[in-house]
């Protein structure tokens, strides 16, 4: 579906890689497609023990991703009633398997709440992780209004989400945002390494362990439910719009 979402399979592994590099990878709606079918066809397979969602290179520019590609979205939204970020969004809260992050780089906005659905997060020493949806005039999504000050604490969330604080790997790790945090040179080898431990064990055993960790299913589809009313509201909003203007104009925002 597009070329911008990268998966390979090998030794029971499913990566799932970003690799829109020319634009940060940000993330259009055909991306969330390939992203969703490939989650739910990796839950529903009994091959495929582990799925890593990650991108290209690490340290000297190179993005995680910089978040949704705003410009993909004002195109308008597809699939009506059941659009491609919200079928990626439930496949990777109900997916009944392991799932890892491998943040390479920045992780912005979506890039930072996704990891919050992973059951393991390997971050890059230059990998950053901020969620500025405030900035932007928008509110937190994915649950992650719930998922992060569960993560990270209240008070840490906050300061994520109302003033913009961008946080370091070795933060993030010491806040418990993150498992591990690797050197840029080693990322990659580290996090495939251990990914592959994940998909080597006991399948039957994974499925339990993850499903007693996260038995909170329902709540979190609540909380993504009630984020999304006020969401798809703020992008409507006049606060939306003069953050945009500001954000191209290169000037700050001003509210009424």
């Amino acid at each position: 579906m597009t070329d911008h979402i990268r998966i390979e399979e090998s030794d029971r592994l499913i990566t799932v890689a970003f690799n829109r590099p020319d634009k940060r990878n940000a993330i259009t709606q055909d991306m969330y497609q390939a992203m969703a079918d490939a989650v739910n066809a990796y839950a529903a397979d009994d091959e495929n023990r582990a799925l890593m969602i990650t991108a290209d290179g690490a340290g000297d520019g190179a993005y995680f991703t910089a978040g949704n590609d705003l410009q993909d979205f004002a195109m308008g939204p597809r699939g009506e009633n059941n659009p491609p970020v919200i079928q990626f969004l439930h496949a990777i809260k109900d997916c009944p398997k392991p799932l890892i992050a491998a943040v390479n780089g920045p992780a912005i906005g979506v890039g930072l709440t996704l990891t919050l659905h992973c059951d393991l997060v390997y971050a890059a020493q230059s990998a950053t992780f901020s969620a500025p949806f405030v900035k932007l005039g928008l509110v937190p999504e994915a649950a992650s209004s719930l998922l992060l000050p569960e993560a990270i604490g209240m008070a840490a969330a906050m300061d994520v989400f109302m003033t913009g604080r961008t946080l370091t790997s070795e933060e993030a790790l010491r806040m418990g945002l993150v498992s591990r945090v690797f050197d840029d040179g080693e990322f990659h080898s580290q996090a495939r390494e251990l990914a592959q431990v994940v998909a080597n064990a006991a399948p039957n055993a994974m499925r339990h362990a993850k499903a007693l960790v996260r038995d909170r299913n329902a709540q979190i589809t609540d909380r993504m439910e009630a984020e999304s009313v006020h969401f798809a509201n703020q992008l409507q909003s006049q606060e939306f719009g003069e953050s945009v203007a500001a954000m191209m104009a290169k000037r700050p925002a001003v509210y009424p």
